[in-house]
């Protein structure tokens, strides 16, 4: 593989750019939104610069980098990309017109990936006529510096499929696991509610958003807290996460929370947006 593409130009799309863009690909870059290219080319460049000044990159390298680099706003960019990744937000809808437009546009024998965190990969390939070539691919958040990869098959996904996406991932220098098609995978399956409970445990005064935090972080030797890596995420994306999962399992142990529902009503989105359960 030489050419890899990316839709959305968001943290993650950018995140996995830089990723991409290290490990030797070339990098299609698309949205819809022009000043979100520029933002993304923007953090990349600065970034790079970055390791120059601090002797972890040579000039050379950064020029080199960057000239990899295309940010583009139509999907026709990505036509001979040999893998798309989606990167846009969670939402089955947007992800599924997003995936239709890439069967028309993308060339035959590419592989086309999406970074949900919760959707079904298998609904999600039922809108292309090469559902053996979808699969998931559910990066975490700093996708440069966490580890884990999380690669989910749909009902149609190709053992090859499968073989190539590991191959990415190794090539980025990530570990993976291998994920059943089933609503928030492993992590969100298990991580999510998580994130509600303490959501609602501040929501009824059981402690203040600092405690919650404390509690966790010095309880369970996790390096953030589960309302802080909720706000690194955005409450949005959370909040998304949770309501397919409660919608697709139908139990009330998934229920959102509603003072969760009430900061993304109000666009309190966490770190994104300056306010979230803390204040940036």
């Amino acid at each position: 593989m030489e050419c890899f593409g990316i839709v959305g130009a968001g943290m993650m799309g950018t995140d996995i750019a830089h990723l991409a863009l290290s490990s030797g690909f070339r990098v299609v870059v698309c949205d819809c939104d022009a000043a979100q290219l520029d933002r993304a080319r923007e953090t990349l460049g600065a970034r790079f610069r970055r390791y120059v000044a601090e002797g972890r990159f040579r000039q050379v390298e950064m020029d080199g980098l960057l000239s990899r680099l295309i940010t583009e706003r139509s999907i026709g960019a990505l036509a001979e990309c040999d893998m798309v990744l989606e990167c846009v937000t969670e939402d089955r809808s947007v992800k599924m017109e997003v995936f239709r437009a890439l069967d028309g546009a993308v060339k035959g024998g590419a592989i086309l990936a999406t970074n949900t965190s919760s959707i079904s990969i298998t609904r999600i390939a039922s809108v292309t006529k090469r559902p053996e070539s979808v699969i998931g691919m559910h990066f975490m958040y700093p996708a440069r510096v966490m580890k884990l990869v999380e690669l989910v098959c749909g009902l149609a996904t190709t053992r090859e499929t499968f073989e190539s996406a590991k191959a990415i991932v190794r090539q980025f220098g990530k570990q993976f696991v291998e994920s059943q098609d089933s609503p928030g995978f492993l992590l969100n399956r298990i991580f999510a509610p998580m994130i509600n409970e303490a959501v609602f445990a501040l929501y009824e005064g059981a402690g203040t958003a600092e405690s919650i935090d404390k509690a966790m972080k010095l309880g369970t030797n996790v390096p953030l807290g589960p309302l802080e890596l909720a706000d690194m995420m955005g409450l949005d994306v959370v909040l998304a996460v949770i309501e397919v999962m409660f919608d697709e399992f139908g139990d009330p142990k998934y229920r959102p929370c509603p003072l969760l529902k009430k900061y993304v009503a109000a666009g309190y989105l966490g770190k994104k947006s300056g306010r979230g359960f803390y204040t940036y």
